[in-house]
């Protein structure tokens, strides 16, 4: 019995997975971006907002894996579901300008992709201006 059950929920899910929108791992793409978000300047203290817009140029599905900050000052979200070829994402990054000194700020953000090379680097410029 327990065989049986195993086997009619086997084919079930198995029936239930198709679809047109189908990631194969080691498929590779590519992507473009905008590689530098300048925010001019900024009053020490504040947050820096970017936002990096990700375009498939390729012809499969491009998969985030990773968004990694430089470093605690900087957090990165990433988009979840693939982006289709031809298709835009989003890429959002905050960084906190407490701790920062004034002057110039280049914080980087590394983005690992099913692309080739697969590790990109941003960068989040900005002048730091006390108050």
């Amino acid at each position: 019995m327990k065989k049986l059950i195993f086997f009619f929920t086997s084919i079930f899910l198995l029936a239930s997975c198709g679809g047109s929108d189908k990631v194969e791992i080691g498929n590779k793409t590519s992507m473009s971006v905008e590689q530098v978000y300048d925010a001019g300047d900024v009053i020490r203290g504040e947050f820096v907002d970017a936002t990096f817009t990700l375009k498939n140029t390729g012809n499969y599905p491009l998969v985030i894996g990773e968004v990694k900050a430089s470093c605690s000052c900087t957090v990165a979200e990433k988009p979840e579901d693939p982006i289709l070829p031809g298709e835009e994402g989003v890429i959002k990054a905050r960084v906190t300008t407490k701790a920062a000194s004034p002057g110039i700020l280049a914080k980087t953000v590394n983005i690992l992709a099913n692309t080739e090379p697969s590790r990109t680097e941003v960068v989040i410029k900005a002048n730091i201006l006390n108050k």
